[in-house]
């Protein structure tokens, strides 16, 4: 539709401008229960990171571990 605002959840974000593998990044809408995402950015906060660097660095270990066949998840 015309003069529609683009989707948030389209539009590449500015931060993911930079950074390792930037032009293959894809933004996307990712809901979770509130205890969850308290639960992670405290945790992401603990390790100095951002949220959403949090979320992709768990699921870079998690997919690291599926393939070697590590039971870290």
């Amino acid at each position: 539709m015309a003069g529609r605002p683009q989707d948030r959840a389209s539009a590449p974000e500015p931060e993911e401008q930079s950074g390792e593998g930037a032009d293959e990044r894809k933004a996307f809408l990712l809901r979770l229960p509130p205890p969850l995402l308290a639960e992670l950015r405290r945790w992401a906060s603990h390790e100095v990171r951002s949220l959403n660097g949090q979320i992709e660095y768990l699921l870079r270990e998690a997919v690291k571990a599926r393939r070697t066949g590590g039971s870290g998840f």
